[in-house]
């Protein structure tokens, strides 16, 4: 059985960030920048600048996001926050349909997840769920509200693009659906205070 544990993306742990990234998938591109700036802006910068402005980003603090490690290697990665500091979610028209004032702090969002390809299958995105979950609540959040998509929503959807999550993944940790903008994408909600 493997020994899998789940900490905070700390400036300490940047390489592991960087390894967790860089397993299949967009993270290595992307650097989880995607939610955190404009598309003008993502389109504006290289691959090195998105690394940087993640550094910067993990070195200020508090922790954007939680790393899981599966027998002491970096294996997968997930961003939850403040969805106030998650920019772009507010301008995605899909998600307009959220229960929350955008402008709201207490709102956390789980808007990325990243696994390696050698790390699927475990049940990673499950447990990275159920950290953020936890990490969201002590840190004070209120609400924690995510969009993944409906694998049995009778399209097929590209693997890169499930970095967003599996709705089956939010209902069976609790989430509730709020809205369903397109048949495969939905906006769910936690309620942290009950």
């Amino acid at each position: 059985m493997a020994n899998i544990t789940i900490e905070p993306a700390t400036a300490d742990r940047f390489d592991d960030a960087q390894h967790a990234l860089s397993g299949g998938g967009d993270g290595r591109g992307c650097q989880c920048q995607w939610w955190t700036i404009t598309n003008a802006e993502f389109n504006r910068t290289t691959l090195d600048e998105r690394r940087e402005l993640l550094r910067d980003e993990v070195a200020a603090g508090p922790p954007p996001a939680l790393i899981a490690y599966v027998d002491g290697e970096a294996a997968g990665w997930v961003r939850v926050g403040p969805r106030t500091r998650q920019v772009r979610l507010a301008r995605t028209r899909n998600f307009a349909a959220s229960e929350e004032p955008w402008d709201d702090p207490g709102v956390w969002a789980v808007s990325c997840f990243v696994v390696r390809k050698e790390h699927r299958n475990q049940g990673l995105n499950a447990r990275l769920l159920e950290a953020a979950i936890d990490y969201a609540r002590s840190s004070g959040a209120r609400v924690v509200e995510a969009y993944p998509l409906d694998t049995d929503a009778g399209r097929k959807i590209p693997v890169n693009d499930l970095y967003h999550g599996v709705l089956s993944t939010f209902q069976a940790a609790g989430f509730r659906e709020v809205a369903r903008p397109r048949p495969e994408l939905a906006i769910v909600s936690l309620d942290l205070t009950r």
